[in-house]
């Protein structure tokens, strides 16, 4: 391993486990250790949300699929930025006005209920450990190929350090690991842009000249239709991204660690202007690896892709500022997962142990211990899968948690919010219909069934790679279907008109905020 790749690695690694440890002295009581006792300002918390959601497949993917496909690589990008604006104006304040600590506290206002929140709580973990997993396998196979780690030892690495934030620091250690990174990333990007951009003396059109000569695409480059061949796989995977983003619960339960609703909408405008600046570099980025590096070199070094902006560092750069673009692989990593991990700590520690073991009764020292201890086997277990599904395909996961959270937690979000006849029972028909949907329609599909390199080696069933087109209005048809059907008298829920008015406003019936 390069020393400078070493020493910038471990001054990141120290520091963070600096903060952890401030963390831990301000994380004694659950609205401490769950959602930083709602302290963060708005920016703050939109540059951790940033970091929640800008993953290591943003910054290396992204960057690497507009070197190799050009347009229709770019297209991801839009997906996720366009995302939160559906958060912004559909769920955003509600989902802060309603709950607490977790979903659960969000659908439980509506329709109170142990089953109700052991089924978002399920649901919850599912997506949580859906979008854990492939990020530490792809964690796994990053720091292998960037520092010459082992599989193993890398996915133990992230792993361990993972834990450590979130069982020791709870939201606060995470919230500002995630802030560091958004920071670093944001910095390294713009930095790498400059440089890219200075070598062609700032002459955007001797920059894109020089990029159609180093791609084999020529001007078509920057026209569709080498990626979405099908305008409905684009559509359907545009669907999932934009409405699982609404349906992500390590997102959502951001909303709860600022004070009011207009730090809400500060968090998320202030992450809205960095995810579209930071993909707006990753274009140039994209292009530049083309235009400096070439296709086919890249092809040579990487077939996927995924090191096109390590590689780019290393042109520009040299050695140091290859070391600090994997250093900001790394951070994004850790902030991603240890997001992730908090997410699924707290719909256990909170809603499980707290509401349904323990009615209610226990101790704010004994809640903290749960979710320690929650935190813990959580870390473990995804670890554990991570280093035994090293062969798995990643996207499909991820693939498969936009499509679950579009088709299962969204729906009931805005059901719940929204429409005066929606029930429990639609409630529950809606989670159970549009996770088993995903499944389903995912395993039938070509990351599952394929001749070449499918788990099944057979044509796929449903031809489509992101079904979200299908299994999201099956989810809101479980949703309708289920309330319609079922007999309102016999539920017990809150007066929808109260329950509406403290969602808008933030007030209830009796004039409590």
């Amino acid at each position: 391993m390069n020393p400078t790749y070493f020493l910038l690695l471990i001054y990141i690694i120290v520091c963070t486990l600096i903060i952890t440890y401030w963390a831990a002295k301000h994380s004694g009581t659950t609205k401490q250790y769950y959602i930083a006792s709602g302290t963060l300002t708005g920016y703050q918390n939109g540059m951790a949300i940033s970091g929640d959601f800008i993953s290591a497949a943003s910054f290396l993917g992204v960057v690497g699929m507009i070197a190799l496909r050009g347009y229709d690589g770019f297209l991801y990008s839009i997906g996720f930025l366009v995302s939160y604006n559906v958060v912004l104006f559909l769920v955003s304040e509600p989902v802060h006005r309603l709950g607490k600590f977790s979903l659960g506290d969000v659908v439980c206002s509506r329709f109170p209920g142990q089953k109700m929140r052991l089924i978002m709580a399920i649901c919850t973990f599912i997506i949580s450990l859906l979008y854990m997993i492939p990020q530490l396998v792809a964690s796994g196979f990053l720091l292998r190929l960037l520092l010459d780690l082992n599989y193993s030892v890398s996915v133990l690495l992230i792993g361990t350090i993972m834990t450590i934030y979130v069982v020791v620091g709870g939201m606060i250690a995470t919230s500002w690991v995630q802030i560091i990174k958004t920071v670093l990333l944001m910095s390294g990007t713009f930095l790498l842009t400059l440089i890219v951009l200075s070598n062609f003396n700032w002459d955007l059109t001797l920059f894109l000249n020089k990029v159609e000569e180093g791609t084999p695409l020529g001007e078509q480059f920057f026209l569709p239709g080498h990626l979405f061949n099908i305008p409905i796989e684009f559509l359907s995977l545009q669907l999932s991204l934009v409405l699982g983003t609404a349906g992500l619960p390590h997102i959502l339960m951001r909303l709860f660690t600022v004070r009011n609703t207009y730090e809400v909408r500060k968090s998320l405008i202030s992450a809205t202007w960095i995810i579209g600046l930071f993909y707006f570099m990753t274009l140039i980025l994209g292009f530049g690896t083309v235009a400096l590096l070439g296709y086919e070199a890249l092809i040579a070094k990487d077939p996927t892709g995924n090191l096109a902006a390590p590689l780019l560092a290393k042109v520009v750069g040299g050695d140091f500022l290859l070391a600090f673009v994997s250093a900001v692989a790394f951070t994004t990593i850790v902030a991603v997962v240890s997001g992730l991990a908090i997410s699924a700590t707290i719909a256990f520690s909170h809603d499980i142990f707290f509401h349904i073991l323990k009615k209610g009764k226990t101790t704010e020292r004994e809640q903290v211990r749960s979710a320690r201890i929650t935190a813990f086997i959580i870390g473990l277990l995804s670890t554990l899968f991570a280093l035994r599904l090293e062969s798995i395909n990643v996207t499909s996961l991820v693939s498969m948690t936009f499509t679950v959270a579009a088709s299962s937690v969204f729906p009931v979000l805005v059901l719940t919010i929204y429409w005066k006849r929606f029930t429990s029972v639609g409630a529950i028909t809606a989670i159970v219909s549009g996770i088993l949907a995903s499944f389903i329609f995912v395993v039938l599909g070509p990351y599952v069934m394929n001749p070449s390199d499918g788990l099944f080696k057979t044509e796929a069933i449903f031809s489509l790679y992101n079904p979200g087109i299908v299994t999201i209005p099956i989810g809101f048809l479980g949703g309708i279907l289920g309330s319609l059907l079922s007999k309102r008298i016999k539920q017990k829920e809150t007066d929808f008109n109260s329950f509406y008015i403290k969602a808008q406003s933030g007030y209830s019936s009796r004039g409590e905020s």
